[in-house]
């Protein structure tokens, strides 16, 4: 089985991501598979343990704006438009925005934009500070099944193909976080 990481060993746990491995960790409503979004190995592993098509790209989360602001392209998105995402964060919003190069390809996918989320749950938040920066963060889930709620369930879904496991609780939402178009407002997920 993946080793597990208590909240009291976060330093633990973003030196298993600094290292390339991939950590099923908590997020406000389910469980989710995260690693250093730099790191393309570690990418590829995300992909391959949930078997999905690498052109759908993936979400990044941060504890704050200053973790994901080089990640859009400022020049394309106006400041009424940052003043309403910078109200909105932390918390359960993701906002999908112009990325600017920093975007790793491989992140993006066949997407133009990024999608980004600094979030008010404070596991995923803790982790990003011991980590240093943003997280790549999706499902914790075979593409297809339904993902995974608790540390439990991440592990029986990867066993050992997993490195880690965060165990700590979600932060209360029954579903998935809003993703929301930051240019035009529309919701690509509700």
């Amino acid at each position: 089985m993946p080793r597990r990481f208590a909240l009291a060993e976060l330093d633990a746990a973003a030196a298993l991501l600094r290292a390339g491995g991939v950590l099923a960790c908590p997020t406000e409503a389910v469980y989710g598979l995260s690693c250093d979004p730099h790191n393309r190995e570690a990418f590829e592993k995300v992909f391959a343990l949930k078997g999905r098509p690498p052109g759908q790209g993936v979400l990044l989360i941060a504890a704050a704006f200053e973790q994901v602001a080089r990640y859009i392209d400022r020049a394309a998105v106006p400041e009424a438009v940052m003043a309403e995402v910078a109200a909105s964060w932390p918390g359960p919003h993701t906002w999908v925005f112009p990325r600017s190069d920093h975007v790793p390809g491989w992140v993006a996918g066949a997407h133009a934009g990024i999608a980004l989320r600094v979030t008010a749950h404070a596991p995923a938040a803790a982790l990003c500070r011991a980590f240093g920066g943003a997280l790549v963060s999706t499902s914790a889930n075979p593409h297809g099944a339904p993902p995974a709620r608790s540390a439990d369930e991440a592990a029986a879904y990867f066993g050992d193909a997993l490195d880690g496991v965060l165990d700590a609780p979600l932060g209360g939402l029954a579903r998935p976080t809003t993703i929301r178009d930051a240019l035009t407002g529309a919701i690509i997920r509700g």
